[in-house]
């Protein structure tokens, strides 16, 4: 995760819950770094690793190294502290 976001999130091109969320995320001014995971191998071994297996999208990794799958808004903003 590059410290100029606030989150990292994995995704697909193809995911409307992604869709979403990214721009939930840009309404609220939350800044992200997003990742294909069927572009990068080690990004979706990272999904998996935090999803029981699963290549579950949208994930967000947190700065302190939370990673939640499929969150709403409010939760990616509380976990911000905002």
């Amino acid at each position: 995760m590059t410290s100029e976001t606030d989150v990292t999130m994995y995704s697909t091109v193809w995911c409307g819950y992604c869709q979403r969320l990214k721009a939930q995320m840009t309404r609220e001014g939350i800044t992200f770094t997003e990742i294909d995971i069927e572009a990068d191998p080690q990004a979706a071994a990272f999904v998996e690793s935090v999803n029981g297996g699963n290549q579950t999208v949208p994930t967000v990794l947190f700065p302190d190294g939370t990673a939640v799958s499929n969150p709403p808004i409010g939760r990616v903003k509380e976990l911000l502290g905002r």
